[in-house]
């Protein structure tokens, strides 16, 4: 099989051991309570996440490097040039094959001060290096495999060398460790195209002891370590209770630690909403794609490549201009986010002379404009014409970076900004005066024709006080439905401005009236409201329908038993299947719905079928989450479609319902990857909860 897992040194064992116990002897009471409470010391630490993060929130822009075996071939495999650090599956290699790879890494150019001085120039203020990619090639002297930069031909430990020259340059460190590991014999599950490494001899929780065992290592030998960055956690076998430990671990080593949300379940794909409710981790990941709305609310970072490629691949040139980074990077700032953007080294360990190249001209831009990316906040109003913004407090004023990708002509205006403003300025000549002339129709700043910078170029402006905003209100309520009463509120983009609504349908006006407090009505309506700012209206009308419904009427039943039919069908679908053309292999009665260990597979469908009880009237909202597609019936109403093939995706609906019973049908079905299924539910207003099985019955 090559090389194994062979070396473990009395303490590498005994960690080991120890988490064994720790996790798999549910008979030992009080060692299990014993962990609890070092999780939850853990987890409740002094250090809270502003703590930690506040540094990550002004760096902005960070380095990322996948580098491993896999960079040897260099993309190429039996001729095909598509691949890169997945190549041991995207080609299909043999486990024998890939581990020669080892007695082939000896990167005699790598230079990690070089490598630090290259980012330190780019203006990045972190690094994040692959530790260990999925193929399980650890770049870090580990007691405990010999598949680790001790067996290669290189005479020293990488990781070390990194931390020593990027610490030096004042660059803080993160490492990128991945859960799913392709080489250990304890990982499962295995690629489906591995018919030579059989499962049945595999222990998940004797893999998690060696997971964890490594990231003791990588916490305790190389000084303080500022992020730890996981990967790899979307396949069946990782679990949120799993997640919960593994930042457990991390916080206990290095309580000022952050660590990002794919240590845990949950994460919304390739696009990322953060970190789902319940779950650990403290940023987002969004991955090759930027939020369109940035996550309000949320610390996120895009990780991104300059090509099309993580790891190195010599064909791939299909590189980002170095304008189009510089963009990017803004961008991402204006939405309060950070860019992690990634480099793929050479195997010889040097960067490719084009990822050089636009480190160079956007360390060129940092060192005029870094002012209007580090440690600025999200844009309070958007973007601009042909442009971006980002901003900061100055005393008691307002400081904005308008930032201008191309020129909006002669004058730009700002409509949505109410403050008074003082002074404006290009920020690369700060005794420049940009004319300005504020009216009611906004604030004009008379730019001229031409651009100073081709990538961007910013105009500093700063305002009285903190922002006035003129966006529209917000109208929201529990639901939009409601059986007997409900309460409105109406909220403005600042605290600056005054609202004034009507709910006969007619346009808000000076005279309409003010809103203060939340809005009470028990019948259907429509709310209209508009924000007033020093006597006239400076918003779009924002209209909001609440509508008096009559619950679904609950249904009449026999005598019915505990639990829910649940039926198991086998098949490869890209959609959820009509299941009346189907035939299950297996039947069975469950007291929820959700996958057991059984279920936590690809290429199955499952439907759930019976009543559930409601204890009281009242507007209910379920939330289906599921990787891939699902559907949820109540009585005859659709009331959750969530179907397609996507990563772990929650829906959530509302649906008026009568005490008692009410049949309730679930589909799903998991072609490949990750296999999440999860239904909660609660009066809109309250928690959402997974069903309780004293509700769920059949017939």
């Amino acid at each position: 099989m090559g090389l194994q897992n062979q070396r473990v040194s009395s303490r590498g064992a005994l960690i080991s051991v120890l988490f064994f116990i720790l996790v798999c002897s549910p008979g030992c009471q009080s060692t299990s309570i014993d962990h609890h409470s070092q999780q939850e010391t853990a987890l409740n630490s002094s250090n809270t996440a502003d703590d930690r993060i506040d540094w990550w929130r002004e760096a902005r822009f960070g380095l990322f490097i996948h580098w491993g075996l896999y960079s040897l071939p260099a993309g190429v495999w039996d001729g095909e040039t598509r691949h890169a650090e997945w190549i041991r599956t995207t080609a299909q290699i043999p486990l024998e094959t890939y581990d020669n790879f080892i007695h082939q890494f000896n990167p005699k150019q790598f230079d990690p001060d070089a490598w630090a001085m290259a980012a330190e120039e780019a203006g990045m203020q972190y690094i994040v290096i692959t530790t260990k990619h999925h193929d399980g090639f650890c770049l870090f002297s580990s007691e405990e495999t010999d598949f680790d930069i001790d067996s290669a031909p290189y005479p020293g430990d990488i990781m070390a060398e990194i931390a020593t020259a990027f610490r030096k340059r004042g660059l803080k460190i993160g490492w990128y460790h991945s859960i799913m590991d392709w080489h250990h014999p304890d990982y499962l599950p295995r690629r489906g195209w591995e018919e030579d490494r059989p499962s049945s001899d595999a222990d998940f929780d004797r893999y998690r002891a060696y997971l964890h065992a490594q990231i003791t290592e990588l916490l305790t030998q190389y000084g303080p370590i500022d992020i730890l960055w996981f990967d790899g956690e979307w396949e069946s076998t990782w679990r949120h209770e799993f997640g919960r430990e593994l930042y457990a671990l991390c916080r206990s080593l290095q309580p000022r630690i952050i660590v990002n949300n794919r240590v845990d379940v949950g994460r919304g794909g390739m696009a990322d909403i953060g970190t789902p409710h319940g779950s650990v981790g403290d940023f987002g990941t969004p991955e090759q794609n930027v939020p369109a709305e940035g996550i309000p609310g949320v610390d996120w970072e895009s990780c991104i490549t300059m090509n099309r490629h993580w790891g190195y691949n010599q064909a791939d040139q299909d590189y980002k201009s170095s304008t189009e980074l510089i963009r990017l990077l803004v961008d991402i700032a204006s939405k309060g986010g950070n860019l992690l953007l990634n480099i793929g080294p050479t195997a010889e360990g040097s960067f490719p002379k084009p990822s050089l190249a636009r480190l160079t001209a956007i360390g060129n831009w940092i060192d005029t404009y870094g002012e209007s990316i580090y440690g600025t906040q999200a844009s309070p109003f958007g973007k601009i014409p042909a442009g971006r913004v980002t901003w900061r407090p100055v005393g008691k004023n307002s400081l904005f970076y308008l930032h201008l990708f191309e020129s909006p002509g002669e004058v730009l205006t700002l409509t949505s900004l109410g403050n008074r403003p003082l002074r404006a300025a290009w920020l690369h000549d700060p005794e420049s005066k940009i004319p300005l002339v504020h009216d009611h129709s906004g604030i004009h700043l008379e730019i001229g024709s031409s651009l100073p910078d081709n990538s961007d170029s910013v105009i500093t402006l700063e305002v009285a006080g903190s922002p006035i905003i003129y966006r529209a209100p917000t109208i929201s309520s529990l639901s939009s439905m409601f059986i007997t009463t409900r309460e409105t509120t109406i909220e403005s983009g600042s605290p600056h401005l005054q609202i004034r609504y009507t709910s006969d349908g007619s346009e808000p006006s000076l005279s309409s009236p003010i809103y203060s407090v939340p809005l009470v009505h028990k019948e259907s309506l429509t709310i209209r409201a508009s924000s007033f700012h020093q006597g006239r209206a400076v918003t779009p009308i924002t209209s909001y329908r609440v509508e008096k419904v009559r619950p679904h009427k609950a249904q009449s039943t026999s005598k019915t038993k505990m639990g829910l039919i649940q039926r198991l069908y086998l098949g490869n679908w890209d959609e959820v299947p009509d299941f009346r053309k189907l035939s299950p292999t297996q039947t069975a009665i469950c007291s929820t719905v959700g996958l057991e260990e059984g279920l936590r597979r690809e290429f199955i469908a499952v439907t759930y079928d019976g009543w559930i009880e409601v204890p009281e009237t009242g507007v209910y909202q379920f939330a289906l989450e599921s990787d891939d597609g699902s559907k949820l019936w109540i009585g005859s109403q659709l009331v959750v479609d969530n179907d397609g093939l996507h990563g772990a995706k929650t829906l959530r609906s509302t649906v008026p319902l009568e005490k008692g019973k009410h049949s309730i049908h679930v589909e799903y079905f998991n072609k490949t990857g990750g296999a999440v299924l999860d239904l909660r539910v609660g009066i809109v207003g309250d928690p959402l909860a997974p069903l309780i099985p004293k509700w769920l019955s059949h017939n």
